[in-house]
């Protein structure tokens, strides 16, 4: 069960009732879409992660802030000797890596989920550190749309595609952890 459970952004809701009462620009209702899809992708992840055995704590739709600089995780587990961050993503369709790059076929580059997860984990690496705690973070983009394909994936690169993802979690159910009294500090800091 989540520590901290997820909620529909404000930005999701106006942009429903505005979609629901009024003819939306072009850009807007495909912003408003792709909020949506993002959405519920995040809550499909979080269906899954619920049904974890480990002594562990699940935090979602985290915003969090380090040196003026504010944050946002999608989904966090900590056990008792890891952090782990998860930046999800519902795409759907056909893509390719290239490059560090990410491509929509046909050559139309999206932003590298990459990026916002490096940024990320690192923000959330110097929080902890000025908090004074010091625990490993893995951070790993999630693709949750079975109906998603990524053609020349690197193999060292932090993704987990649709059919890892049970595996993934599996793996997690395995770690013996107890959870200790510096983790649950963590939560009351943040």
């Amino acid at each position: 069960m989540p520590y901290k459970a997820r909620t529909e952004s404000n930005e999701i809701q106006i942009l429903r009732v505005l979609n629901s009462r009024m003819s939306l620009t072009e850009n807007e209702r495909q912003h408003y879409f792709n909020l949506k899809k993002g959405y519920e992708g995040e809550v499909m992840f979080d269906f899954l992660t619920e049904k974890l055995q480990c002594d562990c704590l699940i935090l979602n739709d985290l915003l969090l802030q380090q040196n003026n600089t504010t944050f946002q995780i999608d989904s966090l587990i900590i056990t008792s000797e890891t952090i782990y961050v998860f930046e999800v993503k519902n795409f759907e369709g056909d893509y390719y890596y290239e490059s560090d790059r990410l491509y929509r076929n046909p050559n139309s580059e999206i932003t590298n989920p990459l990026t916002q997860l490096t940024r990320s984990e690192s923000l959330l690496r110097q929080l902890l550190k000025s908090l004074g705690f010091n625990i490993t973070i893995k951070a790993s983009v999630v693709f949750i749309n079975p109906e998603f394909t990524l053609y020349q994936a690197p193999l060292n690169k932090p993704f987990i595609f649709p059919t890892q993802i049970n595996r993934f979690l599996n793996k997690l159910n395995l770690i013996p952890s107890k959870l200790i009294k510096k983790q649950h500090m963590i939560l009351q800091t943040s």
